[in-house]
């Protein structure tokens, strides 16, 4: 694989058992780029190791006057140079390949289980740690990845240069040979808790990544009770933390740094002194004591990657860790399906609350807890499945929502996200122009002119027109990142008309009007009706101008559904339903019950003789 082929037909499925089982999974299935950058590596590694031995046979020819062995030595020389300078070329070339392939396979990989999972994602796993294993994590796994080549051609190295010494000039080989393996595993001993620093140093900045990411999400919110300070210092002491802890790390790093230069420093000073005692003897040639001296001095290159992928291994298993920790998470029901990859039609049903949308029409829900509204709309969607709610469905147990007699946890994935389309109370915009925004996969039956229409955007066409330079056509204006420069009313409205766009079997909306005026609610609300006339909607609201317009209206209390009618007619009968579509107090519930009595139980059906009723206790009391 090469950078130009990216992204990945199919990155694959992942071991993500653990951080070492991702590590080695991702490094299997890089092999070919693996063994090129080995091929390379060896090529390097050999002819920089050689040059010693180009220097020992030059200085013998010198000392020997021999004119031809030192034109042959410089030729060999010659050729060692170019066999460097092209293996550190090709690979610096292969091995970064490598780790951009890698970084582009664990971010295909987060990707694709980030649209698997939606929502439930951050429910389980904190948005900054998504953020950080999507980013820094990712480098740190491709950095391991990409010095795992060049490692295993630089202890090939090192053993050839070791064997080739033993044979050259035992000696002084042998010294070497026992030398360098004490060198390599030295610091073995210091990598555990160098690993342990690394992981505390992880762990505290993923802590402050998520803080300064849920600091910026709301930003505004802050500035409005002035909590900016608070949080601005909540994070001064969690990126303190993370400096301690970086520092506490890099103490233990430069304590192996520093044993990797003294203990080959040692290594050098005893084959230095044990050569000059043999070649004082006789025993060896000046060109061999220089050989060997020279051999000595270089093995500290390749010796150096020791330490890097030490130090790469000790980063990214944390890193592999987490990412394997994202990667591992399921979702309820299996992504393939059970079913024939057919988008099913008919009326939506939950088992779990009771919850019936006729198929066609447009129903409201009312919940008095708006958290519940929300798991119950992403429940809807084919989202995770409450356990212990099972009814039987065509001979079948099954505790999914159904459309059309047919459970959704068991269609494709996709089937089941193109049946039934939700849209929750805080709907994303992505940044780019307005026609990329609504560059959504659709029916084709519902324009985007009808869409903003219906939505109402027509001051939003004008502000963004506005706001972009040299735009003539709206649908060219500029989107800034999640909708920033816009204000809430008018991103809940662009929201929605991407939403309407997809004409879905089945379309959810959570709270779709909640930021923007009475006024405009009443024409969103009309817009809605007569844009999905004949398809099924399902609002979350307590607007009464919304809920007005609902041909269906239903009253889900504590999980369940306890009452089913249309707006005028819950609004008088069912006290619950009245307490949350008109935010009565206790108080005024009790006057109220009051009042009827008063009047002997009769119902009252006009609301002004109702109000007038009210006013007269109130003053009264």
């Amino acid at each position: 694989m090469q950078i130009q082929d990216l992204p990945y037909p199919d990155p694959g499925v992942p071991d993500a058992r653990s951080g070492p089982r991702f590590l080695w999974w991702l490094g299997r299935n890089q092999l070919g780029g693996q063994f090129k950058a080995l091929a390379w590596g060896l090529l390097h590694f050999v002819a920089v190791s050689a040059l010693p031995f180009c220097v020992g046979l030059a200085v013998q020819a010198v000392v020997e006057h021999s004119g031809t062995r030192l034109a042959l030595t410089g030729a060999l020389m010659v050729l060692c140079g170019a066999c460097i300078a092209l293996g550190d070329t090709m690979l610096h070339r292969t091995a970064v390949t490598n780790w951009i392939t890698a970084a582009a396979r664990v971010q295909q990989l987060l990707a694709r289980r980030t649209a698997q999972l939606g929502s439930a994602l951050t429910q389980r796993v904190a948005a900054g740690e998504v953020v950080a294993v999507s980013t820094g994590d990712v480098e740190k796994i491709g950095w391991f990845v990409e010095g795992m080549s060049r490692f295993t051609a630089a202890a090939v190295t090192v053993v050839l240069v070791c064997v080739g010494l033993v044979v050259y000039q035992p000696a002084l080989g042998v010294i070497v040979a026992v030398g360098v393996p004490v060198l390599a595993v030295a610091v073995l001993p210091l990598l555990p808790r160098a690993t342990r620093r690394a992981d505390f140093q992880r762990e505290k900045a993923g802590r402050a990544t998520e803080l300064a990411s849920d600091t910026v999400a709301g930003l505004r919110v802050l500035r409005g009770i002035g909590g900016e300070e608070l949080f601005l210092d909540r994070y001064r002491r969690a990126s303190q933390e993370v400096r301690r802890a970086a520092v506490r790390s890099a103490r233990m790093w430069a304590l192996i740094s520093a044993i990797q230069v003294l203990l080959p420093g040692l290594l050098m000073i005893a084959v230095v002194w044990r050569g000059v005692l043999l070649a004082r003897d006789g025993r060896i040639t000046v060109g061999e004591l220089v050989t060997v001296y020279s051999a000595v001095m270089l093995l500290a290159y390749p010796l150096r990657h020791f330490e890097e992928i030490a130090m790469a291994y000790s980063f990214s298993r944390p890193s592999a860790r987490r990412a394997a920790r994202v990667l591992s998470l399921e979702r309820a029901m299996d992504s393939d399906g059970t079913r024939a990859a057919e988008v099913p039609g008919g009326d939506l049903y939950d088992p779990a609350t009771g919850l019936f949308a006729p198929a066609g029409r447009l129903t409201a829900v009312v919940c008095g807890d708006p958290d519940a509204a929300g798991l119950l709309a992403e429940r809807l969607g084919g989202h995770a499945s409450e356990p212990g709610t099972e009814v039987l469905v065509g001979g079948v147990r099954s505790n999914s929502v159904v459309l059309g007699g047919v459970p959704l946890d068991e269609l494709p994935l996709d089937c089941a996200r193109t049946a039934v389309l939700v849209q929750d109370k805080d709907p994303v915009l992505l940044s780019g122009s307005l026609r990329e925004l609504l560059d959504v996969p659709a029916s084709g039956l519902v324009s985007a002119e009808a869409a903003l229409s219906a939505a109402q955007c027509g001051d939003v066409l004008d502000a963004l027109t506005q706001g972009s330079l040299d735009v003539e056509d709206p649908m060219d204006a500029r989107i800034t990142e999640r909708g920033r420069s816009l204000s809430g009313g008018q991103r809940q409205r662009l929201a929605l008309a991407r939403s309407l766009i997809t004409d879905p079997e089945v379309l959810v909306l959570d709270e779709p009007t909640s930021a923007v005026d009475s006024h405009t609610e009443a024409r969103i609300a009309d817009g809605v009706r007569s844009l999905r006339a004949g398809r099924t909607t399902v609002i979350f609201t307590s607007s009464p101008l919304l809920l007005d317009q609902a041909e269906r209206v239903v009253l889900v209390h504590e999980g369940e559904v306890v009452a089913v009618g249309v707006h005028r007619e819950l609004v008088h009968s069912e006290p619950r339903y009245r307490a949350v579509v008109t935010r009565e107090t206790d108080e005024e519930a009790a006057d109220e019950a009051t009042a009827r009595a008063a009047l002997g139980g009769v119902t009252v059906d006009d609301e002004a003789v109702l109000d007038g009723v009210l006013e007269e206790i109130e003053e009264t009391a």
